[in-house]
């Protein structure tokens, strides 16, 4: 009897020690797989470790998370964001500097067209000048081919030196007339950019010195997201519904099949032609807020550089905030396809 008690003693020490002896601080690990499954170990299999998992104390709570892997197109998305934070940050900087100059420079909006009418009457006499620089240089030529019109009814050769003299009478006006194209495209885009400026300043004094510059921080953003294309989601509801709308701007917009649909990008493939816009949509989430991103991209080439510096481009980059806002209050009267086109 004492025989066989030592004898089945001793099989169940050799079989416990087959047993592997886990460590008082072992960890076990839970994870959830691509098809819904959950796991749970105190190892993760090399081919499950691009999973979100939880780290589990004795009692299973969770101590520890490790975050799921991220793809190629979202570790790409993320470096564009960083960008897009930065371009953010410098858009906001400028336009905020700009409003301060604008409410410092001037005193009212009389000021500023009084301001504009001195910039145009300056730039028109420099436009004479250049007229008259023209005109004195078109009739040198013209006397020029008058020399050289008499060597051939002569039936003389013309000499070099008067056909090098014409030869550089023509460049010097060529020169002059594009001198003059850019003084009058100068002319326009000062225009614009004063009336601009004009609209601006009624805009910041509108509630009178005091606010302006309330309004001017208020506003600051929101231009700078038009011209990025961003919108500022107010809350969780808004922003899942704001998610919808983008994904059917993206649908509207993008030329290419959507690749990536998730919670967080939306993402379609690349541009195979040199017309091919890419879209994609990504939220951007911090401590304080939430942001809904869009980014264009058009095929590496140079049609597609200049496509995506195109001022259809731009349009469809500012229609964005826009688009999301009017369909999220349910209002028709803004088209960003209608925008493009006329813009």
């Amino acid at each position: 009897m004492l025989m066989r008690f030592f004898s089945t003693f001793f099989i169940l020490f050799c079989f416990m020690g087959l047993l592997p002896i886990q460590p008082a601080n072992a960890k076990m690990y839970r994870w959830v797989d691509e098809n819904g499954k959950t796991h749970l170990s105190d190892q993760v299999p090399p081919d499950h470790a691009q999973y979100r998992r939880e780290s589990l104390s004795k009692k299973g709570r969770v101590i520890e998370v490790t975050e799921k892997a991220k793809t190629v197109e979202e570790l790409e998305m993320e470096a564009r964001l960083e960008k897009l934070k930065k371009a953010q940050e410098k858009i906001i900087a400028r336009q905020k500097s700009h409003d301060k100059a604008l409410l410092s420079t001037y005193r009212s909006v009389a000021d500023m067209q009084s301001a504009l009418k001195n910039k145009m009457l300056a730039l028109d006499s420099e436009f004479k000048v250049l007229q008259a620089n023209l005109n004195q240089h078109q009739s040198q030529l013209e006397r020029l081919l008058k020399r050289a019109a008499i060597h051939e009814r002569n039936g003389e050769k013309t000499p070099q030196l008067l056909l090098d003299e014409v030869k550089a009478a023509k460049a010097q006006i060529l020169t002059i007339q594009e001198d003059i194209d850019k003084q009058i495209n100068k002319k326009k885009t000062e225009k614009a950019e004063f009336e601009s400026d004009i609209e601006r300043y009624q805009y910041l004094t509108r509630s009178g010195p005091e606010e302006a510059q309330k309004l001017s921080d208020q506003s600051t953003e929101k231009l700078a997201a038009d011209a990025l294309g961003l919108y500022q989601c107010q809350n969780e509801a808004d922003c899942a519904e704001a998610w919808q709308m983008s994904r059917q701007f993206v649908r509207e917009y993008s030329t290419t099949k959507t690749e990536i649909d998730n919670e967080n990008l939306i993402m379609t493939r690349e541009p195979e032609k040199d017309d091919d816009l890419s879209l994609s949509i990504s939220r951007i989430v911090s401590a304080k807020s939430q942001q809904i991103f869009l980014d264009i991209r058009c095929r590496q080439s140079t049609l597609g550089a200049e496509l995506c510096g195109s001022q259809k481009v731009a349009n469809i980059r500012s229609a964005f905030r826009p688009f999301i806002a009017s369909r999220l209050k349910e209002d028709p009267k803004l088209n960003p396809r209608q925008l493009t086109a006329e813009q």
